[in-house]
């Protein structure tokens, strides 16, 4: 009787085990059948895309640059979206949200039938993975983990629910969901390759699956044929959509117009004004300004260091800026001029800022002569008990800022106020400079659709706080203006906001960042997501059938 039952148990066994591995082996079959769909249907339809940076890191849950979200944008899904236009958010692979009473807990209803581009199902399980990967304190994430904000865990109800539960009520969460650093991954292929090697192995949802990255060299993207759950604003595909794009590195910019004009890409981005100009006139090639919101290109005042430790004095040197000769000069009339801490295109904008500092030199003069300075010597520079008004300012390299500082040089001089620039190689070397304290002012600008962006500098504890100015009440508004969940609240906290920046003088704006793309005449329908950054790389057309533009 033992010998039987023990004969059936083995048998039993052998089955379970058996049905574990057909399933196992039909899990496998089915991931390698959508590998072989994603890269092996016909190209029709192939483009370049210049990028315009080599990033030092390709990982959105680990990497902060925004050249990567140009690729990965289309890699990955997120859990919500900005509608680009109107800037509501609309459902993305959560169908529907709701928020409790108390600002705290955030539960997802996600889709069902979407599949990660190795086949793998998504779910609430998927959703956890990738909150528990930028979470991780080992992955050391750049951006993703700040835009969760006091976010503390999660509770996956079911296969399709999962809810996202904050420490403390924190009004941008969604905004941080709906950026692709915080694209969902597919939570095997973070099994299957470390921190390092994910970059290279990317699996998300989205319209497109990345083929292959080659660190210097190019990026490829083959469109998902399954993609059918994208947001309302993605186009389905028909037959002059992208089959494949190839993203290649243009990081001098003097390359960059020249492969637009050869063929060698089809879209490129942050051309310069000059070459914007010369493609004017150009019936090959076409101009697609973008607008960036968030904070503007300007110049912050270190206000514990003198002479800019000086109320009358940062005034007098904003009123000194003829701030639309220099766009003009630099920017060819392709920016706006900036007022305050947020660019106009920006949500809860304060449209009085852009009243508060004509250009009047007269009056700088004049409150400059208030604060003790005059050209006592006769030398044409102002100075005060025979110390100059010297000044020294921070210049990064990129957006022309070195072109504007010297304007503002010269500008500065006429009134005899010497501005002494002091150019840093990269983003590391900026931070150098900010930490060690010794300039008057330093260059800064980021980009982002909520206001919440201002934190980071302007809070007196804010990682970027380098004009060094505290007020309680600022801090007070943008604590606020985070934890409110009514519009009109925030809306209300982020204006006092704005215009205490520039009642206290803590910035010299300068411009409204605008991103100056270009595209052969061939590609259609280049457009770009809320942050303006992104290409919505799903609704892009070929508009001449088989014919790429560039060798991939």
């Amino acid at each position: 009787m033992r010998s039987r039952q023990r004969r059936l148990l083995v048998l039993a066994t052998l089955v379970a085990f058996g049905l574990l591995a057909c399933a196992a082996i039909a899990l496998i079959v089915n991931m390698l059948a959508a590998s072989r769909r994603v890269t092996a249907d016909p190209i029709r339809n192939r483009i370049v895309y210049g990028l315009t940076l080599m990033p030092s890191g390709f990982d959105p849950h680990i990497n902060s640059s925004s050249e990567i979200g140009i690729v990965l944008r289309s890699v990955y899904d997120t859990l919500v979206y900005r509608d680009p236009q109107s800037k509501a958010f609309v459902p993305g692979l959560a169908e529907k949200w709701e928020v409790s009473t108390d600002g705290l807990t955030y539960t997802f209803h996600l889709k069902s039938g979407v599949k990660f581009h190795d086949g793998t199902p998504f779910d609430a399980n998927a959703v956890a993975a990738t909150l528990d990967r930028v979470t991780d304190p080992a992955i050391k994430s750049q951006k993703a983990l700040y835009l969760l904000g006091p976010y503390d865990h999660y509770t996956v109800v079911d296969p399709q629910t999962i809810q996202i539960v904050l420490k403390s009520p924190y009004a941008p969460l969604l905004d941080g969901l709906a950026q692709v650093y915080l694209g969902i991954a597919s939570p095997t292929a973070l099994k299957t390759y470390d921190s390092a090697r994910y970059q290279f192995h990317q699996v998300g949802t989205g319209p497109y699956a990345m083929i292959d990255y080659i660190p210097g060299d190019h990026v490829t993207l083959r469109r998902n044929p399954d993609y059918t759950w994208g947001p309302p604003f993605y186009t389905a595909p028909g037959p002059y959509s992208i089959d494949e794009i190839v993203f290649r590195f243009f990081p001098d910019p003097a390359t960059r117009a020249p492969a637009l004009e050869t063929g060698d890409a089809n879209v490129m981005g942050e051309l310069s004004p000059t070459d914007a100009i010369l493609f004017t006139g150009n019936t090959n090639i076409r101009l697609y300004p973008q607008p960036i919101p968030g904070e503007p290109m300007q110049f912050l005042f270190n206000t514990t260091r003198a002479p800019t430790d000086k109320l009358e004095v940062r005034q007098a040197l904003i009123l000194a800026t003829n701030r639309s000769a220099v766009v003009d000069a630099v920017f060819q009339q392709f920016s706006p001029v900036a007022y305050g801490p947020l660019s106009a295109v920006t949500p809860f904008y304060a449209l009085q800022v852009k009243t508060m500092y004509p250009y009047n030199s007269a009056q700088a003069l004049d409150l400059l002569g208030k604060a003790g300075y005059s050209d006592s010597g006769g030398d044409k520079i102002l100075d005060q008990n025979n110390t100059k008004l010297h000044l020294t300012m921070i210049v990064p390299p990129w957006g022309l800022i070195p072109q504007v500082a010297q304007k503002i040089q010269s500008q500065w001089r006429d009134l005899g106020i010497e501005l002494e620039l002091r150019q840093v190689p990269g983003f590391t070397a900026l931070v150098a400079a900010a930490q060690s304290g010794d300039y008057n002012l330093i260059a800064y600008d980021t980009s982002g659709v909520d206001p919440s962006v201002l934190d980071t500098v302007y809070r007196s504890d804010g990682p970027f706080n380098w004009t060094h100015y505290q007020s309680g009440d600022m801090d007070h508004w943008l604590a606020q203006g985070e934890a409110a969940s009514d519009l009109e609240t925030r809306q209300n906290m982020y204006l006092a906001v704005q215009n205490h920046v520039m009642e206290q003088a803590l910035i010299l704006p300068i411009r409204d960042y605008v991103n100056l793309n270009g595209a052969t005449a061939n590609v259609g329908n280049l457009s770009f997501d809320a942050y303006g950054w992104f290409p919505l790389l799903a609704n892009l057309t070929l508009n001449e059938p088989g014919k790429s533009g560039g060798s991939p």
